[in-house]
């Protein structure tokens, strides 16, 4: 069983044709925009959404040269249907449809969280149910996997998402962007002792996220240093250092309460996951690796390669619907908005 995935939601253009087999990668490819964007600090909605329609159809044919594989071969075409930048996701979306209805293939519209969701058993045997700590530049959730399709979200940010927090802190410091590598970078050489921040509903219940006050926090101290000219490169190292620490105290603190409330509605002898482009990030690895062992769990993480957007693991998640049935018509909407797990509002502790 072999399926083309398409990933379009942000600043990726990937396409990737993925196995029910061994090996299960035939091809992944992704095209980064990062040299467009740089020059504005962030991604721009419509220079994302104009790149993915000049070089999808490129990369698709590429893909499929790679794995060796023609249409004929193709079991389905899976594509983002949602949440991201709509643009974007309208492209691959609408590509996705196409080949659908010219090669009379299924097509299947997959959740760009459920990708990550889903994307440690692309490599590794993983059984449900698992906690997950799904964690990127707009999203910061913690949620329980129980099936393809099931999801429970047991925490959520009230603000903002760890890699934001990632992005505007090293905007601060003059990093540059993406935000995420330019701290972990800089933090190598830094002291996360010389400027304590603040931790994040330290000491409060629940599973829930807050990252605003931390930016705020760090806009203050910048702003101190340079108000009188101590803002050097080694203060800079330091403050990355302190932020990297304090966004990676919060994080394992808020997973240490889903590992409680998650044991005890699933019982021991489970996983912790952590997913999405934050998850490729050492120090915060290392830390959830600790804090699983801690507990008697497993911890599980893809390699960084499939914690960023890509392409392969919306042909996975492809796969497993499939598996059970789960395809979509060709009157499928792209969503901006697209929760994994719809009765959360009603649940947010």
């Amino acid at each position: 069983m072999l399926v083309l995935g398409i990933e379009t939601s942000c600043d990726e253009t990937a396409a990737a044709v993925v196995a029910d087999g061994h090996p299960r990668i035939r091809a992944d490819l992704v095209l980064s925009q990062l040299a467009e964007h740089r020059p504005y600090g962030g991604v721009v909605p419509e220079i994302a959404a104009r790149a993915h329609l000049d070089h999808l159809d490129g990369l698709i044919a590429r893909a499929l040269k790679e794995s060796g594989a023609g249409w004929a071969d193709l079991a389905a075409v899976a594509a983002t249907g949602g949440p991201g930048l709509i643009g974007g996701v309208m492209v691959g979306v609408m590509e996705a449809k196409a080949i659908s209805y010219a090669r009379q293939l299924p097509f299947i519209a997959v959740n760009h969280l459920e990708g990550h969701a889903l994307a440690p058993r692309l490599v590794e045997e993983l059984a449900f149910p698992y906690l997950l700590l799904l964690v990127s530049g707009g999203h910061c959730q913690l949620v329980a996997i129980e099936d393809v399709g099931a999801y429970r979200r047991l925490g959520t940010t009230m603000d903002d998402a760890a890699g934001e927090c990632f992005d505007k802190g090293a905007k601060l410091l003059g990093l540059g962007w993406p935000g995420g590598p330019a701290i972990e970078a800089a933090a190598k050489t830094g002291d996360a002792r010389r400027f304590p921040l603040p931790r994040p509903l330290a000491g409060k219940p629940g599973c829930d996220f807050s990252f605003s006050g931390l930016k705020t926090a760090l806009a203050e101290k910048t702003r101190d240093l340079a108000d009188h000219n101590r803002l050097d490169a080694q203060a800079r190292a330091d403050l990355a250092a302190s932020l990297q620490h304090a966004i990676v105290a919060h994080l394992a603190d808020r997973v240490a309460h889903a590992l409680k409330q998650f044991h005890l509605q699933y019982g021991p002898d489970r996983a912790l996951v952590a997913s999405g482009g934050v998850a490729a990030n050492d120090a915060l690895r290392a830390r959830l690796e600790t804090l699983a062992a801690e507990e008697g769990y497993r911890f599980v993480a893809p390699p960084p390669r499939l914690c960023t957007d890509n392409a392969a693991m919306i042909a996975w998640a492809g796969i497993e619907r499939l598996k059970r049935g789960l395809t979509d018509s060709l009157d499928f909407a792209p969503r901006p908005r697209w929760p994994l797990d719809p009765a959360a509002r009603a649940r947010v502790s």
